[in-house]
């Protein structure tokens, strides 16, 4: 049995859309919106060019979705979610990252987003809690505690170069 293959491409301007054809060469596409809709489409086996299926997701649908098809969440920067709908994910700040070199507190976080950080990994040591005043560097890892929208909106904070 063969592995299903994927792919990612991004969508300038509207997000990520990401293809699957599985073991039985179905075509899947989901388009990853930026404001967190996400549109699933199912393409015809006689015409691979041709969507046979196309329904429109809001964010809360889609996590529906997600929590049906796995219950159990797998991602390499989820860490758990729960059904409050708060979600533990790491951010990893880029070595030409704005906030380099800059104080936590100058991100602004909680205010502009509601997420919490929790602990930052740097190197091998882990800062628990940090305040304000800490100071980012690049490479260090953000665990970051928030709602899906909140988390989202840190990661494009901290992705700022």
């Amino acid at each position: 049995m063969s592995a299903a293959r994927t792919s990612r491409t991004p969508l300038p301007g509207i997000g990520v859309r990401y293809d699957l054809t599985t073991r039985e060469h179905q075509h899947l596409s989901v388009v990853a919106h930026r404001d967190g809709a996400r549109t699933l489409n199912a393409y015809r086996r006689d015409d691979p060019d041709a969507c046979g299926l196309s329904v429109r997701l809001t964010g809360q649908e889609a996590e529906a979705l997600v929590d049906a098809l796995k219950p159990t969440h797998h991602s390499a920067t989820l860490l758990s979610t729960t059904e409050l709908g708060l979600v533990a994910e790491r951010i990893e700040l880029s070595a030409a990252s704005y906030w380099n070199g800059r104080l936590l507190g100058d991100t602004r976080m909680r205010t502009e987003t509601g997420v919490s950080i929790v602990a930052v990994l740097r190197l091998a040591e882990a800062i628990p809690s940090p305040g304000p005043a800490f100071r980012l560097a690049g490479g260090d890892t953000l665990i970051v505690i928030g709602t899906r929208e909140g988390v989202d909106a840190a990661a494009s904070i901290l992705g700022r170069e």
